[in-house]
């Protein structure tokens, strides 16, 4: 019995300072993983034995851990402790409702959640998480055989379900991959050569005999429609049978065997472990040139006759979601489109008005293909309307509308005011000019070109519905969920700038422009500074007319701006977001503010903000740059957060 003593002392562990890592994460890796795989003491794949190897090395103190993938529960991990010279394991499984727990334990959000709950309450535990065990230097987390795998047949799947492509398919996954991964990796087994799907006891020993007769040559068939397997192992010449069987709960197991959500994953752990079998699996035994394995198809469509329970669970949570945020359920009104969502006619997705991102390639809406890609609009092409959408020390911003050879579009015109003692606001606008045109992404405001006329003149996407502040200071009855879906969308635009070594300098409520009441993008790039991979931060030679309010300390302090200061922003723009577009720090002046950051004090959450938002908020408020959480860090969370609540 492991003692479950009250600890006398607590270690508040920060997964400000723990969690956040240098290094960049592959970006086909959109998933849980995206957080887990930045921790230093996430080891990735590898086995238990490795695990104890790693602990060994760095010491063996009491309290040291490290954290690992799951080898047999799906989408699971497992946690090494060490105490008193020995080492127990943990596993930490992920429940159906996305949290992960302990067996018997608390739940929580997220692995890190864990973490973080048993460095202050053992709970179960031999002892407290004290010490991370980080893995060697330049050594990253072990990618288990599957993962390749598993993109590529998530990737198939939504193609030749839901028939997209492009950024729409992106969103697709991005939203419903933990429904998508279950499906996939319940079905993967059907594309290994080592199953043979229901051929009879008598094929399987012919097929194992035929060809190089190596102990440990192995194939897996279907016993019956049950979900049961069997697992043929050819061991001195003669075939040895085990039984795979399926119990209430959908694990597999050979009797009295180690439990596994999927086919694939006790494979695995039988190819490295024999652990009651006469041998480890060594090779497996390949179907014969050009046979389909007999109960084996493409991956079924959502809602097909036939899909095993658990399939068929994880298929009609895809598609609910689906249906819950289909266009077909809305109003028509083009406010209502909303990148995340696809309109659904039976299993087929189809396009009442596509959103610029709903190409294979996301390209401009206004480029025409019968006219040369140019940077420059011509002014015959370029009709503006009365009124002002806003303006600023540069001059205003018109309405317009941008006449091609085939097709018109409405746009937006930043107008420089005739000033000839003023060259350096002209230099501003082209600068700006110069950093949109080299950003493209779908939560980013296009830059379509310069026009040289009477005044010089920024044409650009048009977002009609203006500033994310002042529409939420307009509309109060935005959701919470809403919301965090605008925010999300900006955290995205974030990541890609960082991931292209571009600070913008400027990110506040007042930048972020809305197309419709659910579809975000960033703009205002007159700060925006692109920074050299060796040095990953910008310093200014001095003071200029600065958001105070919005800036990080180490801004204002030493001048630098980087991805880590635009983080902080971003903590204010989330503020003010959750907010409904309220001033941030109100009635306070920029002295003010920077002596209460720098007595550690911050905004209090908006009334009415979800703690994992304020949390996040604060995280994105830490002092130290290097402990502050880069958007590659952030945008996960606030995605994993945007699944939940979307869910429900």
């Amino acid at each position: 019995m492991i003692p479950q003593r009250k600890p006398s002392g607590r270690l508040i562990l920060s997964w400000r300072s723990d969690w956040t890592s240098k290094r960049q994460l592959p970006s086909r890796k959109i998933n849980m993983a995206d957080g887990v795989n930045a921790l230093p003491f996430f080891y990735g794949n590898i086995t238990r034995e490795e695990a104890e190897d790693y602990l060994r090395q760095t010491g063996l103190s009491n309290g040291l851990y490290l954290l690992r993938q799951s080898r047999n529960y799906l989408g699971g991990f497992a946690l090494s402790v060490s105490n008193a010279g020995r080492i127990y394991h943990y596993t930490i499984e992920r429940n159906p409702n996305e949290t992960y727990a302990i067996a018997g334990g608390k739940s929580h959000r997220s692995p890190m959640d864990v973490i973080d709950y048993h460095s202050q309450e053992m709970d179960g535990l031999i002892c407290l998480l004290k010490k991370p065990c980080n893995r060697p230097k330049n050594m990253q987390p072990k990618v288990g055989p599957f993962e390749d795998l598993k993109e590529k047949l998530i990737r198939e799947y939504v193609k030749q379900t839901w028939n997209l492509q492009g950024a729409a398919l992106e969103q697709a996954i991005i939203s419903q991959r933990p429904q998508l991964e279950k499906l996939i990796a319940t079905t993967a087994h059907e594309r290994m050569p080592w199953f043979h799907g229901g051929i009879t006891r008598e094929d399987s020993e012919s097929r194992l005999q035929c060809g190089p007769r190596m102990s440990g040559k192995f194939l897996i068939r279907q016993r019956d429609e049950n979900g049961s397997y069997a697992l043929c192992l050819l061991h001195e010449g003669q075939v040895m049978h085990y039984r795979i069987d399926r119990d209430r709960q959908n694990k597999l197991s050979i009797p009295d065997g180690k439990k596994f959500d999927t086919l694939w994953q006790l494979v695995e752990h039988y190819s490295y472990k024999s652990d009651g079998l006469l041998r480890v699996l060594t090779e497996p035994s390949p179907r014969p040139d050009g046979e389909t394995v007999r109960i084996g198809r493409p991956l079924p469509p959502l809602g097909s006759p036939g899909i095993s329970n658990a399939i068929q669970t994880a298929a009609d949570g895809i598609m609910s979601m689906f249906k819950s945020h289909s266009i077909l359920k809305r109003k028509k009104d083009p406010d209502n489109l909303n990148p995340y969502e696809t309109r659904m006619a039976g299993n087929q997705a189809i396009s009442k008005e596509a959103m610029p991102m709903d190409t294979e390639v996301y390209e401009s809406p206004y480029a025409d293909p019968d006219e040369l890609r140019s940077s420059t609009v011509d002014r015959s092409q370029l009709f503006l309307e009365d009124g002002e959408l806003g303006s600023g020390n540069f001059g205003t911003v018109m309405k317009g509308v941008y006449k091609m050879r085939k097709t018109e579009k409405p746009v937006a015109v930043k107008i420089l005011k005739n000033d000839d003692n003023n060259p350096a606001i002209r230099e501003e606008m082209l600068r700006e000019a110069n950093v949109m045109q080299q950003l493209d992404n779908p939560y980013i405001v296009r830059m379509i070109g310069i026009c040289e006329a009477e005044n010089l003149m920024l044409v650009m996407e048009l977002a009609d519905l203006g500033p994310l502040n002042k529409f939420l200071q307009k509309n109060k009855q935005t959701n919470i969920k809403n919301i965090t879906e605008l925010v999300h969308q900006v955290s995205m635009g974030m990541k890609y700038l960082e991931e292209h070594n571009f600070v913008h300098r400027d990110l506040a409520a007042r930048n972020v422009l809305l197309v419709t009441q659910h579809y975000a993008k960033i703009s205002d790039f007159g700060l925006s500074k692109a920074v050299g991979e060796e040095q990953n931060y910008y310093k200014a030679k001095g003071h200029g007319k600065w958001p105070v309010k919005w800036y990080a300390p180490e801004c204002i302090n030493y001048f630098k701006f980087s991805s880590k200061s635009d983080v902080w922003s971003f903590g204010v723009l989330m503020w003010e977001a959750f907010s409904h577009g309220q001033k941030p720090y109100k009635g306070m002046k920029g002295n003010d503010v920077m002596q209460m950051i720098e007595s550690g004090k911050r905004m209090d959450p908006p009334l009415n903000c979800p703690p994992e938002m304020s949390d996040l908020m604060k995280a994105c408020w830490t002092y130290k740059v290097d402990e502050r959480p880069a958007f590659r860090v952030v945008e996960p969370r606030l995605r994993e957060y945007y699944y939940d609540i979307a869910a429900q």
